[in-house]
């Protein structure tokens, strides 16, 4: 029975590692997921600033389009103004031509800002190009590391698996099958130790027939508050 102590006791040993390494490796996947996030986000930026050049040369055409209109128009009245004979017609053709003067001069002010806020766009467009492909150089090489880290830890994973596996298989599966019940209900420990009365996984005092019949080690005892399996930790003797 001591030995299946000391098994149950390992089990946990290699169960604990196991456990870290997987946090570890956990980690490291959500690091990756961040470094590939981060790269997806840059390029949706890019590709955002490129969408609105593409829309403020639409704006652009339309504005140019309707400043020939304008032009057409103005050149149309003016024709038109050699033939009016009355006083009244000349300036009614005369607001409207500077009417049409007037919007053709916010056009071309309205122009001019798409074409400013073109030119700006393309230039942050052209550093966020250059800041992208930094970018992917470095995320494949980031993401390399973290995949030979994840890598190397299920390394060492599937080797302390065997390990349980080879204790696992030593043991009665009852046990087994108990052991893991508690480990699940007892978030991770299933096998406590006990010192000077009490439970170490609970800190509660244990019965002293309970507590004494650990000195034999001749049968599985539980704590009666936590159910984990006990094991007698006695102080180091004083040096």
């Amino acid at each position: 029975m001591k030995k299946r102590l000391e098994m149950l006791e390992q089990l946990q040993e290699i169960d604990y590692l196991i456990d870290n390494l997987k946090t570890t490796q956990s980690g490291l996947t959500e690091e990756m997921s961040g470094i590939e996030q981060a790269l997806i986000d840059a390029r949706q930026e890019l590709s955002g600033l490129e969408g609105r050049v593409v829309l403020l040369e639409q704006e652009k055409e339309e504005l140019e389009s309707s400043q020939t209109v304008e032009q057409e128009n103005i050149r149309r009245s003016e024709t038109n103004m050699k033939e009016i004979k009355t006083n009244k017609e000349y300036q009614a053709v005369g607001r409207e031509i500077a009417a049409a003067r007037k919007q053709a001069a916010e056009i071309d002010e309205q122009t001019l800002q798409k074409v400013s806020q073109i030119e700006e766009l393309n230039t942050e467009i052209a550093t966020r190009k250059e800041t992208l492909a930094e970018l992917e150089q470095n995320t494949s090489q980031r993401r390399d590391e973290k995949q030979a880290e994840i890598s190397k830890i299920q390394q060492d994973i599937d080797a302390d698996v065997a390990r349980r596996e080879a204790i696992t298989k030593e043991l009665p599966p009852n046990l087994v099958k108990r052991y893991n019940a508690l480990r699940k209900q007892r978030r991770g420990q299933a096998v406590a130790g006990a010192r000077d009365g009490y439970c170490l996984g609970c800190n509660m005092n244990l019965p002293p027939q309970l507590y004494n019949s650990l000195y034999k080690g001749d049968e599985l005892i539980s704590c009666p508050h936590c159910q984990r399996v006990l094991i007698l930790k006695l102080q180091p003797a004083a040096q």
